[in-house]
């Protein structure tokens, strides 16, 4: 018998009346549904909700080596895009092994050589709130200075990671399958400094130039690391990936075109 370990945010409604749906579905079809303590028993995982939910899920889901049908109960949905129109069609791919997978590179994030995480969108350093004053933040790239940012902070993303924070913080899109990172300063003091691309198999570190400030490391927006200037954050990609499961006729550029609605007329209606 196939397994299937399922998890949804059990703080949205229409994502706890999916799961319902989707356990009554594989009770039909003889697959039992496991708990996420039990991942590894499971063939595959499915995830029902925003790309908050996956991202939470992601570390555990990719640890497991599993593919994972994430089906968009979310308000925009870049990683979790399978419509609930089309989920149970794509469970029953899934069931028969007949289905594509895409998969998305994670980032290693260690801090002193001491706590390790892991981020499938982005690692942020910043300042800790409105009201503190900017940063000045060295970054070094396979232990050669790139420059030192003086700002709000930086994102170091991954493709992945490109259509989230970064993008709105005038970062350019990077497609998912690129071996790449891309370093993006928030808010800079000085215009010229713009995002950069990187490459893949670069090794970067970060490390706070001011005495009396402290910065903050984010994870995916999950962790939460107080910086001094005595720390020091190394990033490289690690060997763990997200395989998604993702729909056949739905490639990048459409999700791109649907989710930053490219192309619509904002104006319609509007008098001459």
């Amino acid at each position: 018998m196939k397994k299937v370990c399922i998890v949804y945010n059990t703080d949205k409604n229409a994502a706890v009346e999916f799961y319902l749906k989707s356990l009554s579905y594989f009770d039909s079809n003889e697959i039992e549904v496991v708990s996420d303590e039990d991942i590894d028993k499971a063939d595959f995982v499915v995830v029902i909700g925003g790309d908050g939910t996956l991202l939470r899920a992601s570390k555990k889901i990719a640890v497991s080596k599993k593919d994972v049908v994430a089906v968009n109960l979310g308000s925009l949905g870049f990683l979790t895009d399978v419509k609930q129109e089309e989920a149970f069609d794509m469970y029953d791919k899934v069931i028969r092994g007949e289905y594509f997978v895409e998969k998305r590179k994670m980032l290693k994030v260690k801090i002193n050589n001491d706590k390790t995480y892991y981020a499938l969108n982005d690692v942020v350093m910043s300042k800790g709130g409105g009201f503190s004053r900017m940063l000045r933040i060295s970054v070094f790239s396979n232990s050669e200075y790139v420059n030192t940012y003086r700002g709000d902070g930086i994102i170091l993303s991954t493709p992945t990671g490109s259509t989230a924070y970064s993008l709105s913080a005038g970062g350019p899109i990077i497609k998912p399958g690129l071996d790449a990172m891309l370093l993006t300063p928030i808010a800079p003091h000085t215009l010229s400094m713009r995002p950069i691309v990187l490459g893949g198999n670069e090794v970067i570190n970060f490390k706070l130039e001011d005495k009396d400030r402290k910065a903050y490391v984010m994870v995916d927006g999950q962790d939460y690391v107080g910086i001094g200037i005595y720390d020091d954050i190394e990033i490289s990609y690690s060997d763990k990936v997200l395989r998604l499961v993702k729909p056949e006729k739905r490639d990048y550029y459409s999700v791109l075109r649907e989710k930053l609605k490219w192309g619509e007329d904002y104006v319609k209606g509007a008098s001459n």
